[in-house]
């Protein structure tokens, strides 16, 4: 047997956004239709606030694969020395499974995570919107960016983070990458006011981001949040979007701003109007009107890693790329 070894610059390079946009949008179908099969993730709290170790495994139909990916989440890593998410995916092959792939989960997350919204953006956001209000500057963001990117002609762009340092990094360094202005916000008003794309992508444990501040016609993607525990949007927010997500099961056990929000009484269940791949399949509606506030909950599931290390395992074999061990 032999198991091809992938580093992160090698996933980049096989992985632009515009290809695993197109990529999700296959594997939230699939995901919607059930053809994959999707645990519940586990996570590892080790004490002190150390941080924490994710275990999601998950199985494809179309690609057929399975595999898991292990991360661990360090909160005090600063990129780009170390991501906050660090780990592999290992992909085994489905006949006899065996173990075909060991790559770098830090990009496939940070690539395959906004490739997501940039589906979502892609089919529920206004087709003229090009205001876009990026909440955090950290290694979403820059995914972020890269995605909105890809499906918007985008004609602002603001950058908002607690540290203005930061943000002003950011709005340098992403601006000569992409060769374009990117401005910074000194607080999430002044950030989304105008906005007609919003992405939430911080650590932050409680809103930043409230109801009142979305103009009609907004589309969100709210991302920094993957645990019950936290939220980047208040009730209010979320009460006055149509919701989406990417997978409802993970939602009603882990989606924090949907659980605060149905706690609170302020919605009920079928405030999640679908899946994302629901949308994408033709199966439900979208965005009913311009005015609408568009909402994407994003909490990352096994299958789009999977199928991001599949399709990546398939043009480094073409190609020659990575490191491959007998065993």
């Amino acid at each position: 047997m032999e198991i091809r070894v992938l580093r992160g610059t090698e996933v980049r390079q096989l992985l632009p956004m515009a290809e695993c946009i197109d990529l999700m949008h296959r594997t939230m179908i699939a995901v919607s239709e059930r053809r994959v099969v999707l645990p519940l993730r586990s996570v590892m709290v080790m004490p002190g606030g150390l941080g924490m170790l994710g275990n999601m495994p998950g199985y494809l139909a179309d690609p057929e694969c399975f595999g898991v990916k292990l991360v661990s989440l360090i909160p005090r890593n600063k990129p780009p020395q170390y991501s906050s998410h660090l780990g592999l995916v290992l992909l085994f092959e489905a006949e006899h499974g065996c173990p075909v792939a060991l790559l770098d989960a830090a990009t496939i997350t940070a690539i395959r995570t906004a490739a997501a919204s940039g589906l979502a953006t892609r089919l529920l956001a206004r087709p003229d919107a090009g205001d876009l209000a990026l909440l955090g500057a950290g290694e979403q963001a820059q995914s972020h960016l890269e995605a909105m990117l890809a499906v918007r002609t985008l004609r602002r762009i603001r950058v908002w983070a607690r540290d203005r340092d930061k943000a002003a990094e950011f709005a340098h360094a992403e601006g000569a990458r992409h060769g374009i202005v990117i401005e910074t916000a000194s607080t999430v008003r002044e950030a989304v006011g105008g906005a007609d794309l919003i992405c939430t992508v911080t650590k932050a444990r409680e809103p930043i981001l409230l109801g009142e501040q979305l103009a009609p016609g907004v589309h969100l993607n709210v991302v920094g949040s993957s645990i019950a525990a936290a939220a980047e949007i208040d009730t209010p927010a979320v009460v006055k979007s149509r919701f989406f997500v990417d997978c409802r099961e993970s939602t009603v056990n882990e989606g924090g701003e949907y659980l605060r929000a149905l706690k609170a009484g302020a919605i009920t269940p079928e405030h999640i109007l679908a899946e994302i791949g629901e949308v994408a399949n033709g199966s439900k509606i979208g965005r009913h009107s311009p005015s609408d506030v568009t909402l994407y909950k994003s909490l990352g599931i096994a299958p789009q890693d999977l199928a991001s290390a599949h399709y990546v395992l398939g043009k480094a074999r073409a190609a020659g790329v990575g490191q491959v061990i007998d065993f």
